[in-house]
């Protein structure tokens, strides 16, 4: 089956690209596929895990859930696009720091539900760190020391 196909244009981490699209292409598949940034995981593709989580305009969506015409002309923002240069973001450091990283494969997308968390709420507590990270699934960790990793950014 042949879907029709969308011009649209898309800022991702800060650069501006523009596709013709297929109708059912998802953004996760634009964002690993088409512009090679592999740092978003796809883990469940049903939006259950939380592995495949974007800043689109600063809110935390799941890209395997998100038509990418759905979200043509915003801002989005990738693991990639957080570092800069050479300098981790506070929050890819803090995750180092507390021994938040195991396996590696939810980091980047729950790095970015902090962040979502933390440019709306700069110091929350515990009960608001889990509940904002609530969507992203951990298969090695118990989850503590990733809460305290954000929570001690916004501290």
């Amino acid at each position: 089956m042949e879907f029709s196909k969308y011009p649209i244009t898309l800022t991702v981490n800060q650069k501006r690209y523009s596709f013709t699209v297929e109708a059912n292409k998802t953004l996760l598949e634009v964002i690993r596929e088409d512009l090679g940034l592999t740092g978003t995981k796809e883990g469940c593709g049903q939006g259950d895990c939380g592995a495949c989580t974007l800043l689109v305009n600063g809110q935390a969506i799941n890209s395997c859930l998100t038509l990418v015409v759905e979200v043509a002309g915003q801002n989005i923002l990738t693991i990639e696009g957080l570092a800069e240069g050479d300098q981790l973001h506070p929050i890819q450091q803090a995750f180092i720091d507390h021994g938040a990283i195991q396996c590696g494969f939810c980091t980047p997308g729950m790095v970015l539900a902090a962040k979502a968390l933390l440019d709306s709420c700069p110091r929350p507590g515990e009960e608001e760190v889990r509940m904002a990270i609530a969507g992203n699934l951990c298969r090695c960790t118990g989850y503590d020391k990733i809460v305290k990793a954000i929570m001690s950014v916004g501290s």
